[in-house]
């Protein structure tokens, strides 16, 4: 009797696939399918045919049913007549360009050191979006242009120094928060530390804090850097705990709702106590701080691992103020290393007297025009031109170091997809336009703006929502890509699977089931787009460099933002290509907007 015709099924698909993912063993995961579906069905006859050419078993049955529960989320939307077509001799280009004649660090030089921070809205935002657009247009980039969008005035620091003076002098690390003034001239004053917190306790202190500089909180715990589960992480840590939790199941995050900040108005009668008002109203001269309340933070992508914020003389600073409120009804503010700041506290418990000579010199442009916008260009297709592959990451930044690796490494990794396209001449069938977000660090209003002109809403969408067929964002630092969150796609885990098996040897292995929130394919996933972000590794993001003065250009990889630049021109290629756009998951209720989409938090 001869043997049984091979049967595609979803159990050959998850078998391959499950091996694929934990042991690397199968390279092109798609190819292997029709070989496992016939090994299963031999597998599948009684135990008296074993000696049959038919039959043979590498695996026990509860290994391979153990395998099938753990991925069949992944593989439940997989059509079994379709085999994935992978363009090797394409990809082979693409990573002989991206990885053996990269200019991607060239461009992260240009946009930090040379013209980084980029806050948005600012006047160095203008002028970095400047030199993005003609650099995108001397690779043969199309139609690249600003979309606006309003953000509120822009803030710039112009100058800034402060020194103790007394009872010794010690030079002080410190950056001022965004968005607040400045002080004017050069002063001395004296530094105090009330405990107020309420109407009553305001009174003690009304009348003695003119001039004067106000710490707002207590001393901080400064700890070794022992905390946490590393200062530098990767997915194989722990014995690969961490990749074992990316690759477990769990349901979307749901998204947190952007909540846009207003312009400061008069607090009603019943309004509670608000301290900022009375210490204006006072006349203090600046106010302090020593940052986040604690030096743990989680280390991103929704999984479990935290990590200790580095302190010493690292500042984590952001906004201290709305953009759309009066300048001259915000105080300055300072938020100091917390060594400095607790060695003041320290001082003032013990009525040791302290003075600080302080200069802070900022700039406030006012929004005669739109100060924010996104950046958008596109390489066109062919025959599937109408159909779009986007591909992004946010060009704004905090302005305490020069945002390198938040998101000058991913904006200039995606500009370099483009470059590593058009250097190898490589026509795509779909457009792949690009879209470097502003004002993502103030609630994702920039996509958030892009994708309400230019898709819709799920009440009313326009036609362009469903030309839209993917969205690939960057926005996780320097580190490599090692995959790819599928937000609970399970449709597009096989697909991703082939299209990562020829990049294994630059180590993209993981296609997760879950979902992550927090960046830009937000604004993308919750009107159904395909929208992704990559999985990349985290190593210092969040413990250093992460909204603080160190996102600098020295941080930052250069070979593994080299390897992400060549991963995702392999992905937008694969996404243009293809002879059907990607799967789209079932619509969740979309979220409510922002009441004000273009204004921006403080967080």
């Amino acid at each position: 009797m001869g043997c049984p015709v091979p049967r595609v099924t979803a159990s050959a698909v998850s078998e391959v696939f499950c091996q694929w993912v934990t042991t690397g063993d199968v390279m092109d995961p798609l190819a292997a399918i029709v070989p496992a579906a016939s090994a299963a069905q031999t597998r599948a006859q009684p135990e008296s045919q074993a000696s049959s050419p038919c039959y043979h078993s590498t695996t026990s049955m509860f290994r391979r049913l153990l395998c099938f529960a753990l991925v069949a989320p992944l593989i439940a939307g997989f059509s079994p007549q379709t085999i994935e077509r992978i363009d090797s001799a394409a990809i082979a280009r693409i990573r002989d360009e991206g990885l053996n004649r990269s200019q991607v660090m060239d461009t992260v030089f240009w946009l930090s050191d040379r013209y980084g921070p980029r806050l948005t809205g600012s006047p160095e935002f203008e002028e970095a979006g400047d030199w993005a657009i003609e650099r995108l247009r001397s690779w043969g980039v199309s139609n690249v242009r600003k979309e606006r969008f309003s953000s509120g005035r822009g803030w710039s620091l112009v100058n800034f120094h402060a020194t103790m003076t007394a009872p010794r002098v010690m030079p002080i690390i410190g950056m001022p928060r965004a968005w607040t003034p400045g002080i004017g001239n050069t002063t001395t004053a004296e530094v105090v530390r009330p405990i107020i917190a309420t109407a009553a306790d305001a009174e003690k202190y009304r009348g003695t804090l003119r001039g004067k500089i106000v710490l707002l909180q207590p001393a901080r715990a400064v700890r070794m850097l022992e905390s946490g589960d590393g200062m530098v992480l990767r997915y194989t840590d722990q014995n690969g705990r961490w990749l074992s939790e990316a690759m477990t199941p769990a349901p979307n995050p749901r998204p947190e709702p952007a909540v846009p900040c207003q312009p400061a108005a008069a607090p009603a009668p019943s309004a509670p106590f608000n301290l900022d008002a009375f210490y204006r109203s006072e006349g203090v001269l600046a106010v302090f701080d020593r940052g986040p309340a604690t030096d743990m933070q989680s280390a991103g992508s929704n999984l479990s691992w935290m990590q200790q914020m580095t302190d010493g003389g690292t500042l984590f600073v952001m906004g201290g103020a709305c953009p759309f409120t009066d300048p001259a009804l915000t105080l300055p503010r300072v938020t100091l290393a917390v060594e400095h700041y607790n060695r003041m506290v320290r001082l003032l418990e013990r009525s040791v007297p302290v003075k600080v000579e302080l200069n802070i010199q900022a700039r406030f442009t006012e929004e005669t025009r739109p100060n924010s916008f996104n950046i958008v260009g596109e390489i066109p297709g062919t025959d599937l031109a109408q159909q779009i592959v986007l591909i992004g990451a946010h060009f704004d930044s905090w302005h305490g170091g020069t945002g390198a690796t938040d998101n000058a490494a991913g904006s200039a990794a995606m500009m370099e997809v483009l470059r590593i396209l058009r250097a190898t001449g490589l026509q795509p069938r779909r457009t792949i336009r690009i879209a470097l977000w502003g004002n993502e660090e103030g609630g994702l209003f920039g996509s958030t703006t892009y994708a309400r002109e230019h898709l819709g809403t799920m009440q009313a969408p326009s036609p362009e929502l469903t030309r839209t067929v993917a969205y690939f964002n960057l926005d996780n630092g320097t580190g490599p890509v090692r995959g790819i969150w599928t937000q609970n796609n399970a449709a597009v885990a096989p697909i991703f699977a082939a299209w990562a098996a020829p990049l294994k040897d630059l180590g993209v292995e993981i296609i997760s089931p879950r979902g992550v929130v927090g960046t830009d394919h937000d604004s993308f996933d919750r009107l159904g787009v395909p929208a992704f972000q990559f999985v990349q590794e985290r190593y210092e993001y969040n413990s250093r460099t992460h909204h603080s003065t160190m996102d600098v250009y020295d941080r930052v990889q250069p070979n593994d933002v080299k390897q992400t630049a060549t991963v995702a021109a392999v992905f937008a290629w694969q996404a243009a290509t293809r002879d059907a756009p990607l799967p789209r998951r079932p619509l969740q209720a979309e979220p409510a907007p922002a009441t004000a989409p273009n204004a921006t938090p403080v967080r």
